[in-house]
């Protein structure tokens, strides 16, 4: 019998592919506030940086492309911030529902869940204090809360205690 290739987990076999995560990519409206932000409240670093043009337009499935690309790494994450000139970036910046499909959210243990969340609100983001939950996990507090950046990504914060 010859094993499955499109079940997760059953024989780790790609048929023929060697596929290795890359990186997240996330829309800005702000790239040097988004920088900041990333950065000063989630420990990332500033990585390489692109002028990207019209060459990356059917990629993009864009009539015509003008985009800053730049990159930011924490540990083995890398995210890259795309700030838009042409054309201009779509949408409110407010928080998507979190059951609509597609990407739903970044998750980042922190050690200090308190001067993390100030950090965030100080840098332009939103900590939405409703969603705070502590769960007792045999005998330790858990923490989390969904905050968001300053252009509405959704972004959980695990305090899985010390």
């Amino acid at each position: 019998m010859r094993p499955s290739t499109h079940a997760c987990g059953l024989t780790g076999q790609t048929g023929g592919m060697d596929p290795a995560f890359s990186h997240f990519g996330i829309c800005v409206s702000d790239l040097e506030r988004s920088l900041r932000f990333y950065c000063e409240a989630l420990g990332f670093e500033k990585a390489e940086s692109h002028v990207i043009g019209a060459e990356f337009a059917q990629l993009m499935d864009l009539p015509d492309v003008a985009v800053t690309s730049q990159f930011i790494r924490r540990d083995a994450t890398s995210v890259e911030l795309l700030a838009f000139a042409e054309p201009p970036v779509l949408g409110d910046g407010s928080r998507r529902p979190l059951h609509q499909l597609g990407l739903t959210h970044l998750s980042f243990r922190v050690r200090d869940l308190g001067a993390t969340t100030a950090k965030i609100s100080e840098l332009g983001g939103t900590v939405v204090e409703a969603s705070r939950t502590i769960i007792d996990f045999g005998g330790t507090p858990l923490t989390f809360v969904y905050c968001t950046d300053p252009d509405g990504v959704r972004i959980e914060l695990m305090d899985l205690g010390s």
